[in-house]
């Protein structure tokens, strides 16, 4: 009976014991959770610079990893497009570095790329940088204004497009002012830009030539405003609804008179001064 009593004695002391040691071990945490849930002091705008930037969720890193990835997988010709495409639209020189970090094609790590990218048409490299290379280098309407000038037999729109970012819309207000034309090529159905100037002087091939006296015009109105109906344009004329309209009213319609034939002079204004073959089996006094 003794040994019993003494053994839950013992038993008792250790129930203590434990029950100390859990009381000092949960003390010890709540004194540091209270220490972490303290205030800090404001931060310094050294110490928000200093602060590192927030960090990426994982999905979107494993998107933009699979983006970059796809791009550099891709042929050459369409990483090309999409180095060429951003020279366009930017104007600026690019570093090949500075090119990865805009649209993820390294053209470090491929010599396919950089090699074709050195040797493009549209792209020139000074040896560090690449940048646009247009046909015509030009920046602003004045001096698209002098290229032009330069063609007075013309030169298509297509080799000024990509000169300057808002090239089209000066070539519009050139049109709008009066400075130049805008004519359509019937054969490729492109634009020409041609010099709106009376003194430029134009070559007309001998085949045009030909080709322009050999023209019958009808000698009716109204024939030749079927013609140009035939063509696609719109007479500014409606000769039929007049002559009508006449007939109703009982107005005669006026008799043709013959033109009289103006002998050419030294004061004669010549308009088709680019076409003196013209003017050859004429008779000018005094010549």
């Amino acid at each position: 009976m003794a040994s019993l009593q003494e053994s839950l004695t013992k038993f008792k002391k250790q129930q203590e014991k434990c029950q100390s040691t859990l009381t000092s071990i949960a003390a010890k945490a709540g004194s540091s959770k209270a220490a972490s849930l303290k205030p800090t002091p404001a931060s310094t705008p050294s110490s928000v610079n200093a602060k590192s930037p927030t960090p990426v969720k994982f999905s979107n890193d494993t998107e933009r990893l699979q983006h970059i990835n796809s791009i550099r997988k891709a042929p050459v010709g369409a990483q090309i497009k999409r180095v060429i495409d951003l020279l366009f639209e930017t104007r600026q020189a690019f570093t090949p570095e500075q090119i990865n970090d805009a649209c993820y094609v390294d053209t470090n790590a491929n010599k396919a790329v950089f090699d074709s990218l050195r040797n493009n048409p549209k792209v020139y490299y000074d040896g560090k940088r690449f940048s646009y290379k247009s046909k015509h280098d030009l920046k602003d309407k004045s001096q698209l204004l002098v290229l032009i000038r330069k063609f007075p037999e013309g030169i298509a729109v297509i080799d000024l497009k990509d000169s300057y970012p808002n090239v089209m819309d000066d070539l519009q207000s050139l049109k709008a002012s009066g400075q130049i034309w805008l004519l359509s090529n019937f054969d490729s159905q492109e634009d020409i830009a041609y010099p709106n100037d009376p003194r430029a002087v134009i070559k007309v091939d001998d085949d045009l030539k030909q080709l322009f006296r050999g023209i019958e015009l009808p000698r009716d109105m109204i024939d030749i405003e079927k013609d140009l109906q035939k063509n696609g344009m719109k007479p500014a004329t409606n000769t039929a609804k007049r002559r009508a309209k006449a007939q109703v009213q009982g107005i005669a319609p006026k008799p043709k008179t013959k033109k009289k034939k103006h002998e050419i002079s030294k004061r004669t204004k010549l308009t088709n001064a680019h076409l003196p073959e013209l003017f050859q089996h004429l008779n000018v006094p005094g010549s």
